[in-house]
């Protein structure tokens, strides 16, 4: 049986894994749960599967939780961010599943690396933001990191029993997000309520957004990157609305690999946790005669010039990936609160890269403050355009 901690337990990520456990009953069990502000969905989720240890966002939430919870309950709360890093880190875990949405994901990703606990990662923005760092750590500590993104666990399927020099190049399929047969000037006039609206997937806010913007995809393209020791210009992007085919690979004899499967996340989930061995699911099969046709277009960098910086931030390296994700959050955040426009995005991202300079080789320290320092630039950019 094995034992699994899940940081982000409450996210749609952490949800569908849950429903992964649920269902295989004998094969894991939950040890540890982390969750930020969803006290009452969180406890359920205890109730459930009797985790030793809970970690939540502050001590408020935690007094909030323990109330809620029966008297007879054996779980211990913990919080901020000493809790969460001991829910990373707890030795009874033999695999942490990291989907804590955002920058907050990178430190106790980190913390379950180095207590030597094998990584399932739905957190990109771990790798976009200290990809030597984190790579390093697991090499070092002889850890596993298991992609669960579909797009990069369709490439490390692709990728069993190849060797590395045999790579041509991979590519990421993306839906093309709603605004994908939008023209220029019609991404001028869109809203919040259309841009939440997502053709194939059903994800959080902030990632929908993203997806839109085509954001998440050149932070995916940074994160292969990282995960599979490639420059980047040998990832390449391909629009497939259809989002059957999850990425490819393209080896050097001209040969193509795909993955292919209906869009639900547990089945990269599942596949993950539990690694090298597959388990029977009760989702719905694919069907290629019913699905008729797969297409598949070139994403358009002028339309959605998100896609472009990261791309450039990827290639600059350094801290200009951390300063891409830090101001890319923050005005997705001001997007969602109507602040701002959809087509302000690219425009508060890119002058907030012209202004960084990026330092080479950088520390975890270091990218830390590139962090906090495009928070802040950021933050003054949208006041000036709301006000």
């Amino acid at each position: 049986m094995k034992k699994i901690t899940v940081l982000g337990s409450t996210g749609s990520i952490g949800v569908s894994a849950l429903d992964v456990i649920e269902k295989n009953p004998g094969r894991f069990q939950v040890v540890a749960l982390a969750a930020g502000k969803n006290i009452q969905l969180l406890q359920k989720q205890i109730e459930r599967f009797r985790p030793q240890l809970v970690s939540v966002s502050d001590n408020q939430k935690a007094c909030e939780l323990r109330n809620l919870l029966p008297s007879k309950c054996r779980t211990r709360i913990v919080s901020q961010t000493a809790g969460l890093r001991e829910v990373a880190s707890f030795a009874k875990a033999d695999i942490v599943l990291s989907a804590i949405s955002g920058a907050a994901g990178l430190i106790p990703t980190i913390a379950a690396i180095d207590a030597g606990k094998d990584v399932a990662l739905a957190n990109k923005e771990t790798m976009v933001m200290a990809g030597h760092i984190v790579t390093e750590k697991a090499k070092k500590k002889g850890i596993k990191i298991l992609p669960v993104d579909s797009e990069h666990s369709a490439i490390f399927q692709c990728l069993q029993g190849q060797k590395t020099e045999n790579i041509n190049k991979i590519i990421l399929t993306a839906s093309g997000g709603p605004f994908f047969n939008y023209k220029i000037n019609d991404l001028k006039k869109v809203t919040l309520k259309q841009a939440l609206k997502h053709p194939k997937w059903k994800m959080g806010k902030k990632i929908t957004v993203d997806s839109a913007s085509l954001m998440n995809k050149g932070l995916e393209v940074i994160e292969a990157k990282w995960l599979f020791n490639l420059d980047i210009d040998k990832i390449d992007i391909l629009i497939h609305p259809q989002s059957i085919v999850h990425s490819l690979v393209e080896f050097v004899d001209g040969s193509l690999m795909a993955q292919m499967g209906i869009p639900d996340m547990r089945t990269p989930i599942a596949y993950a946790l539990t690694y090298p061995q597959r388990i029977n699911n009760d989702l719905p099969l694919l069907d290629l005669v019913k699905a008729k046709s797969l297409e598949f277009y070139p994403p358009d960098m002028k339309k959605f010039p998100c896609l472009r910086l990261a791309y450039e931030a990827g290639l600059c390296g350094g801290t200009m990936p951390a300063v891409l994700n830090a101001a890319n959050e923050i005005a997705v955040e001001a997007f969602l609160k109507e602040l701002i426009k959809f087509v302000d995005l690219p425009v508060i991202i890119d002058k907030v890269l012209n202004i960084h300079k990026s330092i080479k080789n950088p520390s975890l320290e270091d990218i830390l403050k590139a962090d906090e320092w495009a928070r802040a630039q950021t933050k003054e950019l949208i006041e000036r355009i709301a006000s």
